[in-house]
């Protein structure tokens, strides 16, 4: 992305000279994964094989807040359909941190941990929600160290002490273990929040929903650590802040090696296709990426399909983050990730406006659970490679596909349990194809009134928001 000068010490860097550059390569103060450095000494020592030069302040920082990153939708948030450039947040940090989220209801003093990656907490007091900035993956010390100074200085300066924690529903996240050792040594009563259900309060508190009238919530996303205990991700729930039922998802697919598998999307591809029962042709550009990767205990192809039918370390999955992983692989265009959702950003980059091409999903219902099957989708999108059509087209009738299936389950679910509210969230929303198209849909098709996020992000930033809102409704 591209950042303005936005405070006068960066207009004075970038003041005009004979010699010097008209733009700067920027980065923030930290290694990939830790958190941002805020004392000189540790910068310099840390940062000096990667900087060229440091620029120094006698001000010593008091808390980390990284930049904030928003997005720009094609129509006004509070119309049904406006051209306008209505922000819509990726990011919630500074600028925007700490003003607080004004709640529909007033509430608990509750401190919610939130999810493992994008990771915010959330401090909540009468009818303000106090979301923090953004603090990013707890997956190591210094993260998590960066978590709890944060947590600290956001409960004294708004002289807040919780009566309740809230945290994820994954027993192994950073932020859980954290929530139940502050539970045990304050004391405290402790709530497990559904990770979608968090997703889909966010956005209801985001909007300022204040009734108890029931809604259809689309959770879309990578990850999440579901009631029957395999990862969810592509969900269509009916229900509120106090409750939810699942009444759609995707169907069931084996991910080998857990979340291992998040970097590899050409073995998600594979896993797909195995499970839909669709031959491994060795011209599929999945099949030519694993047999062409060196390896010292055999095939790497065989191995995966050895792991998949015997089901060694493979959990059952329904998430759209990992269906677009395999698409971008299938199609060619990202076998192996380098950071998180690599694979759909560049598979949404490719889509074409203007064009309602489309693939279909099959419906099934089961156990009055509706099912949605990727098997036809897959099968038409190797037929379109096998007649050279190409990436951009097969990467618009995929995302088309999707905005049409939410519409269809969403009338169906509309109809089922006379409900008009729909309300979308999780990461996969930041795609800005999918969100503009299916919205527009759902107001066009069948007069819809959809939620979706304005003030905080709809990626996993924001379920420590939801955690909150649903632990003061329940408690």
């Amino acid at each position: 992305g591209l950042m303005l000068p936005y405070t006068p010490l960066h207009y004075l860097i970038l003041e005009k000279e004979s010699g010097f550059p008209e733009a700067l390569i920027m980065t923030s103060g930290n290694v990939s994964d830790d958190p941002i450095i805020i004392d000189n000494d540790i910068g310099i020592k840390k940062l000096s094989n990667l900087a060229d030069a440091f620029l120094l302040h006698n001000r010593d920082i008091n808390i980390r807040c990284d930049d904030s990153v928003v997005r720009v939708l094609s129509f006004h948030a509070n119309e049904k359909i406006k051209p306008s450039g209505t922000i819509y947040p990726i990011r919630r940090s500074r600028g925007y941190a700490p003003l607080p989220i004004m709640l529909p209801f007033k509430g608990n003093e509750i401190l919610a941990v939130g999810g493992e990656l994008k990771n915010t907490f959330c401090l909540t007091k009468n009818s303000n929600a106090y979301l923090s900035q953004h603090i990013g993956d707890l997956n190591n010390f210094e993260t998590l160290s960066s978590f709890e100074d944060g947590i600290n200085y956001f409960e004294n300066i708004f002289n807040i002490h919780p009566q309740i924690i809230a945290h994820d529903m994954h027993p192994n996240y950073l932020s859980t273990n954290y929530a139940i050792k502050k539970s045990l040594d304050k004391g405290l009563p402790i709530t497990a929040i559904q990770h979608h259900h968090a997703h889909i309060a966010s956005c209801m508190a985001d909007n300022f929903y204040h009734s108890d009238e029931p809604v259809i919530g689309v959770a879309f996303d990578g990850t999440g650590y579901g009631e029957d205990s395999a990862i969810w991700g592509g969900e269509f729930f009916v229900g509120g802040y106090n409750h939810f039922k699942r009444v759609a998802h995707l169907k069931y697919f084996p991910l080998p090696g857990g979340d291992s598998a998040i970097k590899e999307p050409w073995k998600v591809a594979l896993s797909f296709l195995y499970s839909s029962g669709i031959e491994w042709n060795s011209d599929l550009p999945p099949l030519v990426y694993g047999n062409g990767k060196p390896s010292l205990i055999g095939s790497p192809i065989n191995i995966l399909k050895k792991q998949l039918e015997k089901e060694i370390n493979t959990i059952q999955c329904s998430s759209i983050g990992r269906l677009f992983d395999a698409v971008s692989s299938l199609i060619g265009i990202r076998h192996i990730t380098n950071y998180e959702g690599q694979a759909a950003i560049e598979l949404e980059a490719l889509t074409i406006n203007n064009d309602d091409n489309t693939y279909h999903f099959a419906i099934a219902e089961e156990n009055d659970v509706l099912i949605f099957d990727p098997a036809p989708v897959f099968i038409d999108i190797i037929h379109d490679l096998n007649n050279k059509c190409p990436p951009p087209t097969i990467s618009t009738k995929f995302h088309n596909a999707l905005c049409f299936l939410v519409v269809d389950i969403v009338e169906t679910l509309k109809h089922k349990y006379g409900l008009s509210k729909v309300v979308v969230s999780g990461g996969v929303w930041q795609n800005m194809y999918l969100l503009e198209n299916t919205i527009k849909n759902l107001i066009s098709t069948d007069n819809s009134d959809v939620m979706f996020h304005k003030n905080v992000p709809t990626n996993d930033g924001g379920i420590s928001l939801g955690q909150s809102v649903i632990a003061n409704k329940i408690n």
